[in-house]
């Protein structure tokens, strides 16, 4: 069950908090509908029970908060607004990466695409589904690791009549195996047709808690129903009755032989019908449009309605009911298996889900290939031109230019590794299982720098082979140095990678990322350059020679070589600027994330 005591929002300028001290239960085997206008508090009410948004109360969820939870995707399923996802990824491969960040079998990604009817669109990308169809997705999502508790905010909004039965006969399915289900809506008969209790928010406040029978007959509107070959006679009789009575009655003519009369009763209109000889087929106490209801269930369990359910997949998704006789209850609609076997904690689950994130989409290897296009173009230009060292020249790094096109592409897809979560947040709503942890800033930086790696040796490879083809071996030699070459070139692009990713965790923009990639050299590389040209006492000469004595034996393969030539590349200033840069933004992520914790 979910328990929330004193949910308060945090003040805003000159207005009331938007939710103010509001405390309800929501309890399992039960659908409970959060109601109110919009406006009235209900988003953020689901935003503070999910420590999504700042502010006081607490919430547990069977017993824990949330942040307790070892695998809150496991135990709460979240639906916010649309699916958070990015428009190129397809409805599968989005599932998949969600199914690697929640640790459980990629199997299970088909498993609720079935169910929700959306396994004819599993390759369509996310930007091309239709209101429906998103909706559909975000329910797959939020069932994706068999939650025992679904909260979802407005799920019906933008379906049609038919999709929406279908919805609320999955959510009365997932109720009725023991499930607990919150739901928010701005209609109050789709609360009363659906939910079996009602809490009702008003400007921030709780106003009524109710079971849903208790909420049609007290808040709905209760009317009589009225059937007649006669209808237009007896509308006017009623009206001509109440006018006489100086009672206030309105008729309302619902279309054929059917009247609406609010503010009158059964036993008056069968009374007035019967002094004027007007045939009646129908005389019913009504409350409200409640319209078919799903499996509500009023108090002592007796059925106060009919399913109606399991009706919207076959539309769209061709997994439709069977055929029944009319009148029959429909059944209610399947729910994927549940995961017998739960895989445990993996250090590799960040690594899956990154791999899995950068490879789902197309940007990361059109800007592999866009690097690599300009990259031997532009070491042609320069080879024709000449005068351009020889490690310059492989690298295709002017010195106009304050980077390499292999170190800004390197930096971009850092800055992707980010920037896109926070554009496009696919784990928004699962705040402990893979994101803004340590292991996810771990696995990213793992990921880019061996992509930057990649690329900064494909780079080369690339320019030293067109550079033989269109002018001749000389031009394409392999320099005297390559060792410290090479690893201040790989340093190079691996840094510019890295920087972009901490950037972009830092000021959650790509852009922004990318620009802090830009910076290292126009910036930060000048003020290295003049504090290690400034007046010094001592100086860094024979290092190489001093390290071996302190290490006293020979490293295999004479390792002791790369260690000395990787520490000069540090000692250089674009070396240095990288590295002094890479500790501040580390430093820095890590200060937002322990305070983001701490508040």
């Amino acid at each position: 069950m979910i328990q929330a005591f004193g949910l308060t929002s945090d003040p805003r300028k000159e207005l009331p908090p938007a939710v103010d001290d509001v405390s309800f239960e929501a309890h399992a085997g039960r659908v409970t509908a959060l109601l109110g206008a919009p406006g009235a508090g209900k988003t953020t009410a689901l935003r503070l029970m999910l420590e999504l948004q700042h502010g006081r109360g607490l919430t547990y969820f069977r017993g824990r908060p949330l942040h307790r939870i070892a695998h809150p995707s496991r135990e709460v399923g979240v639906l916010l607004g649309d699916v958070p996802g990015h428009p190129a990824r397809t409805v599968r491969g989005h599932l998949r990466m969600l199914c690697a960040a929640a640790g459980v079998p990629v199997r299970r990604a088909d498993e609720v695409l079935e169910v929700v009817g959306l396994v004819s669109l599993r390759d369509e990308r996310l930007g091309t589904l239709s209101r429906g169809m998103d909706r559909r997705l975000g329910l797959a999502c939020a069932l994706l690791a068999d939650p025992h508790t679904l909260v979802l905010d407005d799920p019906a909004d933008g379906l049609s009549a038919r999709e929406s039965r279908w919805l609320h006969g999955v959510l009365r399915a997932h109720a009725t195996q023991g499930g607990t289900v919150l739901l928010t809506t701005a209609d109050p008969k789709e609360a009363a047709r659906t939910a079996d209790r009602v809490i009702t928010l008003e400007q921030g406040r709780l106003v009524a808690d109710q079971d849903a029978a208790d909420f049609a007959r007290t808040r709905l509107r209760p009317r009589v129903a009225v059937r007649t070959p006669h209808a237009t006679r007896l509308a006017a009789l009623i009206t001509k009755d109440a006018r006489t009575a100086q009672r206030s009655v309105e008729v309302v003519r619902e279309g054929g032989n059917r009247l609406s009369v609010y503010g009158s009763t059964c036993a008056d209109i069968g009374e007035l019908a019967f002094r004027h000889d007007v045939l009646v087929h129908q005389l019913a106490d009504e409350v409200g449009d409640m319209g078919p209801r799903v499996a509500a269930r009023g108090e002592g369990g007796d059925a106060v309605g009919q399913v109606e359910a399991g009706q919207g997949a076959g539309e769209e998704g061709g997994h439709g009911p069977a055929e029944r006789s009319p009148g029959a209850p429909s059944p209610l609609p399947s729910l994927p298996p549940p995961i017998s076997v739960r895989s445990a904690p993996s250090p590799l689950r960040p690594l899956r889900y990154e791999i899995r994130r950068a490879a789902g989409v197309g940007t990361t290897f059109l800007t592999a290939a866009a690097v690599l296009v300009v990259s031997a173009l532009t070491a042609l230009v320069l080879a024709r031109i000449g005068h351009t060292p020889q490690a310059r020249l492989l690298a295709a790094w002017p010195r106009e230019l304050p980077l390499p096109p292999a170190a800004l592409g390197a930096g971009l897809l850092g800055a992707l590794a980010f920037g896109d979560e926070f554009r496009h947040p696919a784990l928004a709503v699962d705040r402990g299982t893979v994101p803004r942890r340590l292991g996810l800033l771990a696995a990213k930086l793992l990921v880019s720098g061996v992509t930057a790696l990649s690329l900064a040796l494909l780079t080369v490879g690339c320019d030293a082979e067109v550079l033989y083809l269109v002018y001749g071996r000389e031009v394409a030699e392999v320099p005297a140095d390559w060792l410290v070459s090479g690893l201040s070139w790989i340093g190079l692009v691996v840094g510019c990678a890295w920087a972009g990713v901490l950037a972009a965790g830092v000021f959650r923009s790509t852009s922004a990322g990318l620009a802090v990639v830009a910076a290292v050299p126009v910036l930060v590389v000048p003020l290295v350059h003049k504090v290690l040209e400034g007046p010094a006492v001592r100086s860094a000469a024979g290092f190489p020679l001093r390290l071996r004595e302190v290490l006293l034996m020979q490293w295999p393969f004479g390792g002791e070589r790369y260690l000395a030539a990787a520490a000069r590349v540090i000692a250089q200033p674009v070396g240095g600027a990288l590295m002094l840069s890479l500790t501040a933004l580390l430093c820095a992520y890590l200060l937002t994330t322990l305070r983001g914790k701490v508040r």
